[in-house]
């Protein structure tokens, strides 16, 4: 066999791996029911703030942890730990996107995507057709 055969082999092997391995890490979210059967695996979650159960922020053994409860896109409910603080106007926010997996009943984020919300809301401005100048 040639050099310029097995090189080409080699360049083949390596591209089909590199193409399965992209396809396998694509970022679609999922939802906390899929991430709980694929515990260690990373996932990206979006949902929503339970804001009926408790929000703690605390130093455990030197590290800051953030923690609170997110409905997902189907409305299954999950507690989330996050290794940080908390961020500002966190109550206020729209959507949350997560990034991580699970470690038993727990969600632990190694980000938080915070979505805020729109500063202006079409519904709350009638349209009169009139342009003010003020």
């Amino acid at each position: 066999m040639k050099k310029t055969h097995i090189a080409a082999l080699v360049f083949i092997v390596i591209a089909i791996a590199a193409i399965i391995t992209t396809v396998y890490d694509a970022d679609t979210y999922s939802s906390f029911a899929e991430a709980r059967e694929n515990p260690g695996r990373q996932f990206h979650i979006i949902g929503e703030l339970n804001t009926e159960k408790p929000i703690e922020e605390k130093i455990e053994q030197n590290t800051l942890t953030f923690s609170f409860y997110m409905f997902d896109s189907d409305g299954m409910e999950s507690k989330v730990l996050y290794f940080g603080g908390k961020p500002q106007d966190f109550e206020k926010l729209d959507q949350i996107v997560l990034v991580g997996s699970y470690n038993e009943d727990t969600f632990v984020a190694s980000q938080l995507l915070l979505k805020c919300p729109s500063k202006y809301r079409p519904d709350e401005f009638a349209d009169t057709g009139q342009v003010s100048y003020e």
